[in-house]
């Protein structure tokens, strides 16, 4: 594709937009921190920057690494002859500033759509060659990236790894069609208009598919996570204490045990519980791994993240699912929030290793999680309303909590600059001298609960008075 000649005002004075220099942008912990002075609007952020809005026409892209911002500026000027490509008007060291495009992206257009447009697949089969033939090494862009303008003129954004990652064959594309269940009408039409496209796709598929059956996963010690062969080129999807989760194809991963007998246990909870409709679907199984449907969506803890409330339909999920396990058999009962994921077919669970071996009849985790996210009172109100029962069982004692809380005091207590540790135990022992060894202990505990205003006299020394 050749880039139509457009009016020279690159060179055009954006004086008016000295103040974004005004806005920051940092790297926190998982997400973006952003302080911005200015009127101009945040119209979307990822993982290398943020997009702020600065007219109906142009937009800043901002990245708290300024290496992040020269790779997409060189991408950039690598495809400035693409007519697919954005116009870059100004650059800086951490900064971008080019064309804005007040439009729906392919995924929003082809939303509900029950058939995808031939013109549409012919216009995506020749941005990938044009990409190709420019030698950028990710010949590929997520639906998300790709904004729909008039007469079906496609645009592409987010350019910054386009030298940096290796995707010979559009797998973020074909994996966003294919959420949209769109993916196959889309293989069948490369195939009638690109056939020598379609066989290297395949054949790189053939050629990269997972012999996870003789992957090599190794035990990381007592406390750590298991590890893996590094050269492995299938995305790892997780690894825990018991096993490592690669995902195989667009709707399967496999899970990989250093251990047979974690195999077998998780293998006999999943075989034996396929009816349960929070047990993903088991394809196949080995003496060290389990190959299962791949859950596409968040997992519970980073869903609610993004929640000012907890909705009684998710607490309503959650203990159907806590629920399901008590009537199953399982010994295990809890949901912790990073096992829970939120699909199009409901909650679904996984990790099971231990769901028949330990014993625990009430969700330990999970009432950590929830109080960590601030939702843990609400939850328990409303399990008391939903099912009277249940919340009687969990809350006859108390809900172990004190660890996490006396922890947060402490920190508390060192940015603060109050008296040190050694002091507040003096002080401690006098208050409590002259009691019972147990009792004193118990005391201590409750008083540094109180501390928690939202918890005072509530959930860590949990009593029923009814």
């Amino acid at each position: 594709m050749s880039k139509k000649k457009k009016k020279n005002n690159k060179k055009k004075s954006f004086k008016g937009f000295k103040d974004i220099k005004k806005i920051t942008v940092t790297k926190g912990e998982k997400t973006l921190l952003i302080d911005n002075p200015t009127d101009y609007q945040l119209i979307g952020m990822g993982a290398q920057g943020a997009v702020f809005k600065l007219s109906e026409d142009k937009c800043v892209k901002i990245y708290p690494d300024p290496l992040k911002a020269k790779m997409e500026q060189d991408a950039l000027k690598a495809g400035k002859d693409l007519d697919f490509f954005p116009e870059v008007y100004e650059t800086g060291e951490n900064y971008i500033i080019m064309e804005y495009f007040n439009a729906p992206n392919l995924k929003e257009y082809l939303k509900n759509s029950t058939y995808l447009p031939e013109t549409i697949t012919r216009k995506l089969l020749d941005i990938l060659s044009a990409l190709k033939k420019a030698n950028f090494t990710m010949i590929d862009a997520p639906l998300r990236h790709i904004f729909v303008l008039e007469n079906e003129e496609l645009k592409v954004i987010d350019h910054v790894n386009s030298f940096k990652r290796q995707h010979p064959v559009p797998l973020k594309l074909l994996r966003d069609l294919n959420i949209i269940l769109l993916k196959e009408a889309f293989l069948d039409q490369v195939k009638e208009m690109e056939p020598k496209m379609y066989k290297e796709w395949d054949n790189y598929y053939n050629k990269n598919k997972m012999d996870y059956k003789n992957i090599d996963v190794s035990s990381g010690g007592s406390g750590s996570a298991v590890k893996v062969d590094s050269a492995i080129s299938q995305t790892l999807v997780g690894k825990g204490h018991q096993g490592a989760v690669y995902r195989i194809s667009e709707d399967k991963c496999v899970k990989i045990y250093p251990k047979k007998d974690h195999a077998k246990k998780e293998q006999d909870v999943l075989l034996g519980n396929q009816n349960l409709s929070f047990i993903p679907e088991v394809m196949e199984t080995g003496d060290n791994y389990v190959v299962m449907e791949y859950l596409l969506g968040p997992d519970l803890n980073s869903f609610l993240k993004k929640q000012s409330e907890l909705t009684e339909d998710v607490t309503r999920r959650l203990l159907d699912i806590l629920i399901a396990q008590k009537e199953s058999g399982f010994k295990l009962i809890d949901a912790p929030l990073r096992h829970v994921f939120v699909t199009s077919k409901g909650f679904k669970m996984v990790d099971h290793v231990y769901s028949y071996t330990r014993d625990q009849y009430r969700p330990i985790e999970l009432f950590q999680n929830l109080h960590e996210r601030n939702f843990l009172e609400a939850f328990l109100e409303q399990t008391k309303e939903m099912e009277p029962k249940l919340y009687k069982e969990w809350t006859k004692e108390p809900i172990p909590l004190e660890e996490e809380e006396e922890t947060k005091v402490e920190d508390n207590k060192k940015k603060k600059g109050k008296k040190s540790k050694k002091k507040e135990n003096i002080k401690t022992s006098k208050k409590t001298k002259g009691k019972g060894k147990n009792k004193n202990k118990r005391k201590k505990s409750i008083n540094k609960v109180k501390k928690d205003k939202k918890f005072k006299d509530k959930y860590f020394s949990y009593e029923l008075n009814e």
